[in-house]
Order: structure tokens, then sequence, then C-alpha cells
């Protein structure tokens, strides 16, 4: 397992490792160097034959897995799968191509181009960094001010990054998300992810409840869809209940799954590790 922290999810993953039998061994990228311009294949002798890929880091994780899948390593979860879901953009394109409900979206690149996309959508409105978790730097944009405020604010920071601006509308719903884990192919594990007390973002990093959320036929058809339509894996898949039915706004392919682990009392490290023995047979 290559990971740059260990959190309660990799913790818990080596135990499951142990418990399975699995002789894991956790390399930290911040301490080693990886020689690319002789015969890959050598990295076999520090990686193994699979590796789990639980980088906190969506570019040190992601360049990571195209150097090890050269080598003829597998990786869980594979490049083009971390390359799709660590980007907004990517993981929209792909759902929509695949059929997927998901939030209106536009995409602008300069503030002209912004305020045009605001006035289609109308407001309120979410504008979102392509890259980033945890809920940063999202917005929730009320009006034309608010949006100047943004775009200046994005302007000042000089990340080629911030300069690609992601707008989706805002969907009226409950004050909850759902997340769903999928792994290969079973949705194991689903739960609401209650807003935390002032504030209207979701994510458990930020102050959210995690709890219970049934798994309908309707649900299980829709994840399981969204996961095959970027590359599958081990994957979270947040959704929201609109109006108009569920729609897929992220999926995320380094997932932490504490809060799931405590709503459900699934054993999802557990899951994952026989995934990944399944995988190693193959």
């Amino acid at each position: 397992m290559v990971s740059d922290r260990i959190r309660w999810d990799e913790k818990a993953l080596i135990r499951a490792a142990s418990n399975e039998g699995v002789d894991l061994k956790i390399v930290d990228p911040k301490t080693i160097f990886l020689n690319v311009s002789r015969n890959l294949d050598k990295l076999k002798n520090l990686f193994s034959e699979i590796v789990i890929d639980r980088c906190v880091s969506y570019f040190r994780g992601l360049h990571i897995a195209a150097i090890l899948e050269k080598a003829d390593v597998k990786v869980i979860n594979p490049f083009n799968v971390s390359l799709i879901c660590g980007n907004k953009l990517f993981t929209t394109l792909a759902l929509a191509n695949a059929g997927i409900p998901v939030p209106k979206t536009h995409v602008a690149f300069t503030k002209e181009g912004v305020l045009k996309a605001l006035d289609e959508i109308g407001f309120p409105a979410v504008i979102k960094p392509v890259v980033g978790s945890w809920g940063r730097l999202i917005a929730l944009i009320k009006d034309v001010d608010s949006a100047q405020a943004i775009i200046e604010s994005r302007e000042q920071i000089h990340n080629a990054l911030l300069q690609i601006y992601y707008i989706q509308e805002y969907v009226e719903r409950p004050p909850r998300d759902i997340r769903v884990l999928v792994i290969g192919d079973e949705a194991v594990a689903a739960s609401y992810r209650y807003s935390p007390e002032n504030d209207w973002r979701t994510n458990v990093a930020r102050g959210g409840i995690s709890k219970p959320c049934r798994l309908t036929e309707e649900l299980e058809d829709l994840v399981l869809r969204a996961a095959d339509a970027v590359g599958g894996g081990v994957l979270a898949v947040d959704c929201m209940e609109s109006p108009a039915g569920i729609l897929v706004h992220e999926i995320n392919s380094t997932a932490e799954f504490r809060g799931l682990c405590s709503a459900t009392g699934v054993d999802i490290p557990r899951k994952i590790m026989k995934y990944v023995i399944e995988m190693m047979k193959k």
C-alpha cells in the first residue's frame, strides 16, 4: 500500500490485511525516489505485484500509478480511474457520456465566460475547483457581486487549475447527500451525509454527520453504472436527491470510509481486502 498519510482508514486496511493473512507492505512515497529511465521491472521488487494507492495527494498518487502500471504492477485504483475521478470535469464528462444523470454543469475559462454561464444557469449556483477534496474552495454564488469576488480571488492565487471555472446549478434538495461505496461490481454500503450547522456542504471532513441509507434497487443500479462509467474499482459515489430524481455529482477514487463504517456497521476494510485478494488471483 502506498500512502503519504496514515489515517484511520489506512490503519483499518492494515488491520484487515493482517486478519486476512495478507502480507501488506507500507510505502511512504515521501521517502522514496523511482528510477524511470531504466528497466521498470525492478520496481516490482519494491512494490510487489499489486498496489493499493491511498495517497492523499491526487497528483502524487496519479504519477505513482502511471509509473507502476508501466512496470506491469496492478494498481487499485488504476491510473485512468484516478485521473478521471480526481478531476470533477473529467468525471462529469464520463458520467454524462454514459447517460448518468448529473447536475447541470458549465465550464468557463474567463470572467466573461463565468458571468455568461451564470446568466444561463441562474442564481444561486455553485462554483468548484476541478481538482480538490473535502469541500475546499467550493463556493455558493448568490449574485453577480459574489461571483466577481470569487473570480478576483482566484486570479490572485495564480494557479492554472483555478482558472478553469466549474459551475453547477444549485440543486434544491434535503440538507444531505448520499455516499455509496462501490467495490468491484458490488455496492457495499450507503449513508446519508448531513450538513453541519451553518454550512450547506455535507463533507464529513467539515463536520458532516453520517447516518444509514437504505440501498434501494434504483440507487444500487445508478451507482454501479456510475462506477462503471469511470472504470470501476474501489469508489465512493456521491449522489443528491433532486426533484427530478437522484443525481450523481462526484466520484472519489481514494475514498475515506470511516463515517460510512460507523453509520452502517459494514466492515468495509475487510471487503476491500477481499477485493484485493481477488485481484491478486487474476
